[in-house]
C-alpha cells in the first residue's frame, strides 16, 4: 500500500474517531443536566389533589376562635385567639399580596394568627402573618410579627431571599432597630401552613430550626437557629406533632385532624416561667368555633352578628 493510501485511511480513520467523540459529549450535555434540572424541579414540586384545591381556592377563608390561656410574666391569662388561614397569590420580588392576575404569581397560603389577652390593666395584642408556597416544597417566602401593648410595640418582618434576611423595630434598647441575615433552615412559623398542607412534610428527629418570633419577642431571645427535636404521632382521627427545645426550656405541641384539610385543634406551649426557672407554665389554645367565610367582604355593621358564630 502507498504512503499516500495509508495517509488517507489514517485521516479517514480519525476524523471518524472525532466525530464518534463528538456525538458522546454533545448526547451528556444534553442528557445529563437536564436529567439533574428536571429531577431537582420534580423533587420540590407539589402534586396538590383537586379536593385541597376544591377547599382552599373556593373563594372563602377558613376562621376558627380558640379560648386561649396565656402565660405571661409567671401567671396565665385568659384571653381569645383567631387563626385565619387563606389562600391568596404572592408577588414573588416585592413579597406582598398581588392585585392582578399574572402567571409571575406564587400561590401561597396565608395564615393570620392572632391573640389577645389582658395583663393586669393593660391588653396584649399580637399578630403574626406567615405566608408559605403550596405549589413547592420551600420555606416560607415571608414572615411579618407585631405585638403592641401600653409600654409600646414591636414589629419584625423575615423575607426570604438568598438568605433569611430579617428586621426588627422595638421600643427595648436591646432590640432597637436591627437587620439580620441567617442561613435558611427550618421556621417554627411555617409549619403552622405545612400541617394544613401536607403534614407527611413535617420535619422529625434532630433539627435545627428557628422559633416563632412572638416567643423570641415575648421571651427576648436571640433570633437564632436552635436545636429541636421533633416527633409525629398519626392517630386515627387526631396527629400530635411536637417540638422540644433543651436549651431554651420550651415545648411546642400541635393537635391536628389526622385527615384532610388538618384543621388545627389545639395547641400547647411549656415553658419556663422565667430565666432559669425549673418550674414550668402551659400557654393553651383550645379550639371554640370554626367558619369558612369570604370575610373581607363582611364590613358592614349589619355583619357584626357573624362574630357570634365565632364566640367572640
Amino acid at each position: 500500500m502507498s504512503l499516500i493510501s495509508k495517509f488517507s485511511i489514517y485521516i479517514l480513520l480519525c476524523i471518524i474517531g472525532l466525530s464518534s467523540c463528538k456525538n458522546t459529549q454533545e448526547n451528556d450535555l444534553a442528557i445529563t443536566p437536564t436529567k439533574d434540572a428536571h429531577s431537582i424541579e420534580r423533587s420540590n414540586e407539589r402534586n396538590l389533589s383537586q379536593e385541597f384545591k376544591d377547599y382552599w381556592y373556593a373563594g372563602k377563608a377558613e376562621i376558627t376562635s380558640y379560648q386561649l390561656e396565656q402565660e405571661r410574666y409567671g401567671e396565665i391569662r385568659d384571653g381569645v385567639a383567631v387563626n385565619i388561614f387563606v389562600a391568596e397569590d404572592f408577588l414573588p420580588d416585592t413579597q406582598v399580596k398581588a392585585d392582578g392576575i399574572s402567571e409571575e404569581n406564587i400561590p401561597v397560603l396565608k395564615l393570620n394568627n392572632t391573640k389577645k389577652f389582658l395583663t393586669g390593666i393593660y391588653p396584649y395584642s399580637i399578630m403574626t402573618s406567615t405566608f408559605s408556597p403550596v405549589n413547592t416544597q420551600e420555606h416560607a417566602i415571608k414572615i411579618s410579627h407585631s405585638m403592641q401593648e401600653w409600654c409600646g410595640h414591636v414589629y419584625m418582618q423575615l423575607n426570604n431571599r438568598a438568605k433569611f434576611d430579617v428586621l426588627s423595630h422595638s421600643y427595648f434598647e436591646g432590640e432597637a432597630d436591627t437587620e439580620i441575615s441567617l442561613s435558611k433552615t427550618w421556621l417554627e412559623n411555617e409549619l403552622w401552613n405545612l400541617i394544613r398542607i401536607n403534614p407527611d412534610e413535617l420535619p422529625t428527629g434532630e433539627i435545627s430550626i428557628i422559633p416563632t418570633f412572638e416567643y423570641s419577642r415575648l421571651k427576648h431571645k436571640k433570633i437564632a437557629a436552635y436545636g429541636a427535636t421533633a416527633h409525629l404521632k398519626q392517630g386515627d382521627s387526631i396527629s400530635i406533632y411536637s417540638l422540644n427545645y433543651p436549651e431554651l426550656q420550651r415545648e411546642m405541641i400541635f393537635y391536628f385532624n389526622s385527615e384532610f384539610p388538618f384543621e388545627i385543634e389545639k395547641w400547647e406551649e411549656i415553658t419556663a416561667s422565667r430565666n432559669n426557672d425549673t418550674s414550668r407554665l402551659k400557654t393553651t389554645a383550645t379550639k371554640m368555633k370554626r367558619i369558612r367565610s369570604p370575610y373581607w367582604s363582611k364590613n358592614k355593621n349589619k355583619d357584626l352578628i357573624l362574630r357570634d358564630s365565632l364566640n367572640l
